[in-house]
């Protein structure tokens, strides 16, 4: 696995990036296109409330160059209650204490890294990149890095296979995502046309969802950081 401690050798072969269309995954995508030789994105349709995110992805994807694919992957939405797929639920603002914000999607990650190994494998494949961040993890635990290097090990044995699970925000607040995307010469973009707002409001979004609080926090301390 690789996170932004190691270097990459300049000729690494073909990823697949989950894309979401928020600031981490565009961020990962730019991130992966100076890495790999080749580079494709994928985006899963959860069923979630800010469902624009998958044409926001395509978009994109498009002005990337790279192929992009959206999953139907609709069947999360059924297997437990959750703010992000049940539009009826009031999103908590904070962690409850003792608890996981009720945003958090159970198995959502492990699915999405699941998905992606299969379409991967079919293409050749053997890098994937995620934007999971144990730095800013919102107190979901499937961001973690334990539990990246646990589905790591448990796809390359359900499939035989030898994939890397690439996590270059892995140990980045949001500011240094910022300083991230800057440093890839895409900042107004990420900026300007990702969708990170759980709400669905593009850019700098609602305001308030913890989504936007993270993202708008983050950019606030980087741009301090930037004079």
């Amino acid at each position: 696995m690789t996170d932004t401690k190691q270097q990459l050798s300049p000729s690494n072969g073909a990823a697949l990036v989950l894309l979401s269309g928020g600031q981490d995954s565009t961020t990962c995508l730019f991130w992966a296109l100076k890495q790999f030789d080749s580079v494709r994105a994928l985006c899963c349709a959860y069923g979630q409330r800010h469902a624009q995110e998958v044409e926001i992805a395509r978009s994109i994807a498009a002005k990337a160059d790279v192929p992009f694919q959206a999953l139907d992957a609709s069947v999360i939405s059924r297997l437990a209650d959750n703010a992000l797929t049940n539009h009826d639920l009031e999103m908590d603002q904070q962690q409850p204490a003792g608890s996981y914000p009720n945003t958090f999607v159970p198995g959502r990650n492990l699915f999405f890294l699941t998905f992606a190994a299969v379409i991967a494998r079919s293409h050749g494949i053997s890098n994937l990149v995620t934007g999971v961040s144990q730095a800013d993890f919102s107190g979901y635990p499937d961001c973690r890095d334990t539990f990246i290097r646990a589905a790591n090990v448990t796809l390359n044995l359900a499939m035989d296979e030898h994939f890397q699970i690439h996590t270059p925000l892995m140990w980045r607040n949001k500011a240094e995502v910022w300083a991230l995307a800057d440093e890839l010469g895409v900042f107004d973009l990420v900026r300007n046309e990702t969708l990170t707002c759980y709400n669905g409001i593009k850019a700098e979004g609602c305001g308030h969802c913890p989504a936007c609080k993270l993202r708008n926090e983050g950019l606030l301390t980087y741009l301090k950081q930037k004079k």
